[in-house]
């Protein structure tokens, strides 16, 4: 798999996939969080070995893929995985999913594609939505990225316990207002507070999640009260010091987790 960036037909429209890496072993599948791109994973990529296969996109209505039209539904997320899945990867896969990305991955996964030979959940959306995921909350996460003074306050006040490099802030500000209206209101609006237990129930690959210390979006405790009993097989690491942007605030410790998981997994038949 050589780094390219390949095509993937999707409903309405057409998907820009990055590959990167080489063509054997287990690929890792990325999804990004909500606000996030193919680009939230570039740290995670660099700190993990040259040769192995990555599978990176942004995701319908953000980034590169604004322009696909709605809707932008958990299903719809997981039904563009899929192709992306079917199109770019050739042998087994993990699914790496992230906050929002993490909840669709767990959809995919409940699906039970036959080559899936594991999932990571960083900081995910358990399948259960949390009580403090109420209307008002819903309501007013949907204007937490109105614009680049609320995205800053997100990020200082919300998503990091680490300050992040000057660089890398402006990319993730850049990132969170580069949505269509839709996509960037649905998953508050809708996504977050969707019940999907019947379906994480069904997921019978290894899995591994990853939680920040100091998450105040998916704190360790609501990942052991909301994912956990509907994953029983899943193993729980909390990273310390870290908020909910593991892949930015902690790469080293997202891609050392990787390593270790791909080398504990095995195909499934």
């Amino acid at each position: 798999m050589s780094n390219t960036t390949k095509t993937v037909a999707v409903a309405g429209g057409s998907l820009k996939v990055r590959t990167g890496g080489g063509d054997g072993g287990t690929a890792l599948v990325f999804t990004h969080y909500w606000g996030g791109s193919a680009a939230t994973w570039d740290e995670v990529v660099r700190h993990l070995p040259p040769e192995q296969a990555t599978v990176r996109f942004d995701q319908r209505g953000w980034g590169a893929s604004r322009e696909l039209p709605g809707p932008y539904h958990l299903g719809r997320l997981a039904d563009d995985l899929l192709r992306v899945v079917e199109e770019c990867v050739a042998g087994p896969f993990v699914l790496v999913g992230h906050s929002m990305g993490g909840k669709v991955a767990q959809l995919v996964a409940a699906r039970r594609p036959s080559r899936l030979a594991g999932l990571v959940l960083v900081a995910p959306a358990p399948p259960l939505p949390a009580a403090a995921v109420t209307e008002e909350y819903r309501q007013g996460l949907s204007h937490a990225y109105d614009s680049p003074e609320t995205v800053g306050q997100a990020l200082d006040h919300v998503l990091t316990a680490v300050a992040l490099p000057r660089q890398t802030r402006d990319d993730v500000v850049r990132d969170s207002l580069a949505a269509s209206g839709d996509a960037r209101t649905q998953w508050p609006l809708h996504g977050i507070a969707e019940d999907i237990t019947a379906q994480a129930r069904r997921i019978e690959a290894p899995v591994a999640v990853l939680a920040g210390e100091h998450d105040r979006v998916e704190p360790p405790r609501v990942l052991r009260e909301c994912l956990l009993p509907s994953v029983p097989h899943a193993t729980m690491t909390v990273v310390p010091d870290v908020g909910h942007l593991l892949p930015l605030e902690a790469p080293e410790a997202v891609a050392d987790t990787l390593l270790r998981f791909l080398a504990t997994v095995t195909v499934r038949a």
